[in-house]
């Protein structure tokens, strides 16, 4: 009897268990035959088996689908103009296309998609791996610019290597892995270098020529007849002009230079620089009534280069200045803001290192002039880009006086060139004896009031910059590892240029 009752409890759990694995089957052949693609007609009508049947079939296409469609993708990024490789969570390389391969350096034996190596492994960049987990970690497109440097274990290719500057686009993809495009931006470094030495070379060169220029000017400004002096004091203003713009020229590939080579930073008080720059270009704005309206700290040390930055804050209130309406305000406002770990900003005072906050000086330069066009926005900072269109070049000459400028000479009986203490050469004489005065040649803008109307020569209108002052201004805040934009205030209607400074270490607020 124990026996038999042993038997049925035990039969009992046997059914029970049946009936429990059962139920699991059932559900999870539930949930495969929701991805069934098939009528719900057609998957009635089947049974349970023929339906699972069914759903491995749709699920093998649907794999197979997949599959081709990545290696569409990867014949595209093979084919792409961009190096592109991709990584896992652990900086494991996985796949990279040709380009990639090339501009890395990486040697197809080296390289192989059954297991995969650490990158650094393979590339001994660490800009590159400081680039993707940035953008693991940040979760978001990431970009940086450097300049990459292949490594060879053979000592007889090291003559060889070249160095090549690279621009990468790192962005987050699913199971914390990371793509990154290459950009090989050797060529428009190559470029860029070309223009800035054929712009330095020949501002060299017309500086010295200039210069003799200016001086002959300023020596016959004083020995010529008073009714052909106005012409002698239009040459030497175009003189200065040209020879201002080749100090900008000379200004911006020092800048450049100084940049590559490591700026000489030094404590400074901001605020005092401001307020220096404003004394110096007082007399400017005592013309047109403008006073200055700081805001900020009393004092603020940055280690930053003084002479560069005075030249950055000269450009901006000069700016200011010359497009401002009389009687009005220039602001200006510093303030320190903090970075948080979570990207925002916060106003304050520079806390102690350990603290998990960046600060950065913020200074903002307002006028409230008519600012600057919407289109013209993204190409203020560009070289020999102006604004205004009006002062993109020098006013036209007026019909009645093209032809009387067109032939006018300086007749030679009006020159003292025979002066023992005018020290010039045979040239020279003869060019200024025969110097013929073109005006629409030489590009010269002219205005038809004041004195030189009544002599019957028309006045020179004063020349608009040479569209190189903001050009060193952002080349000076990208040497100091800072950025710079441009738009206009909501109140003022202005220009309204901001400057954003990081601090380093030593900066304080007294």
């Amino acid at each position: 009897m124990q026996i038999f009752l042993g038997f049925l409890s035990g039969l009992g759990i046997g059914v029970l268990l049946l009936v429990w694995q059962r139920s699991r089957f059932d559900a999870r052949l539930k949930s495969l035959m929701r991805g069934l693609r098939s009528s719900d007609s057609l998957g009635s009508s089947l049974s349970s088996a023929s339906q699972l049947g069914l759903a491995i079939s749709h699920h093998q296409e649907y794999q197979a689908a997949l599959e081709e469609k990545i290696e569409v993708y990867q014949q595209i990024l093979q084919v792409s103009p961009l190096g592109y490789l991709q990584v896992d969570d652990e900086n494991r390389l996985i796949w990279l296309n040709a380009p990639a391969r090339k501009l890395l350096g990486i040697e197809v034996e080296t390289y192989s998609t059954g297991k995969p190596r650490l990158l650094l492994e393979l590339v001994r960049s660490y800009e590159l791996d400081e680039l993707i987990d940035q953008a693991r970690n940040a979760d978001q497109l990431c970009e940086t610019e450097w300049v990459f440097h292949a490594a060879s274990d053979d000592p007889t290719h090291l003559s060889s290597q070249q160095s090549c500057a690279l621009r990468g686009y790192a962005f987050p993809l699913a199971q914390h892995q990371v793509g990154i495009f290459l950009e090989n931006r050797q060529e428009t470094v190559l470029l860029t270098q070309q223009r800035d030495r054929w712009a330095s070379d020949l501002a060299h060169e017309l500086r010295t020529p200039l210069t003799s220029i200016r001086l002959v000017a300023e020596t016959l400004q004083m020995r010529v007849d008073p009714s052909i002096r106005t012409w002698i004091d239009r040459l030497l203003k175009e003189t200065i002009r040209l020879t201002t713009l080749v100090q900008d020229l000379l200004d911006l590939s020092q800048v450049d230079r100084n940049a590559r080579q490591g700026l000489q930073l030094q404590s400074t008080n901001l605020v005092e620089l401001i307020h220096s720059v404003w004394s110096s270009l007082d007399p400017l704005a005592r013309k047109k009534n403008l006073q200055l309206d700081y805001q900020g700290p009393d004092q603020l040390w940055l280690q930053l280069e003084a002479p560069r930055i005075h030249r950055l804050l000269v450009n901006l209130l000069d700016n200011a200045i010359k497009y401002s309406p009389t009687n009005e305000k220039i602001w200006v406002r510093v303030q320190v803001e903090e970075m948080t770990r979570d990207g925002t900003i916060q106003d304050g005072s520079i806390r102690d290192e350990g603290m998990g906050v960046d600060a950065q000086v913020s200074l903002d330069v307002i006028d409230f002039g008519s600012g600057f066009p919407e289109v013209a926005l993204p190409h203020v900072f560009e070289r020999f880009y102006r604004a205004d269109p009006s002062r993109s070049r020098p006013a036209t000459l007026e019909p009645d006086l093209s032809t009387h400028l067109h032939s006018a000479r300086i007749p030679t009986s009006d020159l003292d060139l025979s002066s023992d203490d005018l020290d010039l050469s045979p040239a020279v004489s003869n060019g200024f004896a025969n110097l013929e005065l073109q005006g629409q040649r030489a590009g010269m803008g002219w205005e038809g009031e004041g004195e030189g109307r009544k002599s019957g020569v028309p006045e020179l209108v004063p020349p608009g910059g040479s569209g190189l002052g903001l050009a060193i201004v952002r080349q000076i805040v990208e040497a100091h590892h800072g950025s710079v934009r441009a738009s206009n205030h909501p109140e003022t209607g202005g220009a309204w240029l901001q400057v954003k400074l990081p601090t380093r270490s030593g900066s304080s607020l007294p």
